[in-house]
């Protein structure tokens, strides 16, 4: 995720890194080729009575910019909810630790160890997410034990809130929980089941396919076809032209690609280890545990992963 400092808005129209623009620039290389092709062959293919017109241009842009619209909201929508999922993770996890440490407020131990599974699943489940290996971050955080039992699992992640469940079920047994409190701790333990069936829903389920295929073929036909139809009117002027209405159109569908998954790591994606970085040292300061993880800050291109 980008994180910028507040700047004028025209230095802001300047800016590199955030923007689509680095990965459309090819496409862009493209379409000013086309238009140079579209100025040098212009007298040639007028005399063959071959000529486009803006009108079919007009039409097909308006339609193109309804469906990009669509899927740009689509995509968005996926990005809103995601993030709404890891808040309530966030929520969730500092919720259940403080009402456990009210309900046992000298069992230091149960709070060390459920404070560790919590962090384990934040952790993990970032992991699961970005198809990343867990085992550095889980071999640092869970008991040895736990650690072997989980890195076992084809799903690490569902492991870990197994045993974050038996270590609650632990204490009612030992009568150290009333059932009134295991039931309110069950229930943060069922939001955090919430959020991971969540997260892979969004993960496992992406924009269908066939939409996002014909909307590129005719945004691509479209941008190609585009300096043939200006060239009549706007003669050396088509490349300038031509590119910046590509730009829109290429931006939009490329912006929408990346926001389709935001548990990556591109520039507008969530930044998954920040937020696992807060949920530990939050969980961590409550414990009273020192020294806390240091927060983790934007890089020099203003990126925070």
């Amino acid at each position: 995720m980008i994180i910028r400092p507040n700047q004028h808005w025209f230095l802001r129209l300047f800016d590199w890194h955030g923007s689509v623009l680095s990965k459309i620039t090819f496409r862009l290389f493209l379409n000013i080729l086309m238009s140079i092709v579209a100025i040098i062959i212009y007298q040639w293919y007028e005399q063959l009575g071959i000529h486009l017109t803006i009108a079919p241009f007009s039409l097909l842009g308006i339609a193109i910019a309804i469906f990009l619209g669509f899927r740009n909201s689509a995509s968005y929508s996926r990005f809103v909810e995601a993030r709404m999922l890891w808040g309530t993770l966030l929520i969730a996890e500092r919720t259940l630790l403080r009402q456990l440490k009210n309900r046992l407020p000298e069992d230091k131990k149960s709070h060390d160890e459920i404070a560790k599974y919590l962090i384990a699943f934040s952790w993990s489940l970032k992991h699961q997410l970005r198809n990343t290996d867990p085992t550095d971050d889980l071999y640092r955080i869970l008991p040895r034990e736990a650690f072997s039992e989980v890195i076992a699992s084809p799903m690490p992640t569902n492991r870990v809130l197994l045993l974050l469940g038996n270590e609650i079920g632990k204490l009612r047994l030992e009568g150290k929980l009333s059932d009134v409190t295991y039931r309110m701790l069950d229930n943060k333990l069922d939001e955090l089941a919430h959020v991971l069936g969540g997260c892979e829903r969004i993960a496992n389920t992406p924009v269908p396919f066939a939409y996002t295929l014909i909307l590129q073929r005719t945004v691509y036909l479209f941008c190609s076809l585009l300096p043939f139809a200006l060239v009549s009117d706007l003669h050396y002027m088509t490349p300038f032209v031509s590119v910046f209405i590509s730009y829109t159109f290429l931006s939009w569908d490329s912006l929408a690609e990346e926001l389709e998954d935001p548990f990556g790591t591109s520039a507008n994606d969530l930044p998954l280890n920040a937020i696992c970085n807060t949920i530990e040292r939050n969980l961590m300061e409550m414990n009273n545990q020192k020294p806390l993880p240091a927060p983790l800050k934007p890089d020099r291109y203003f990126n925070l992963i």
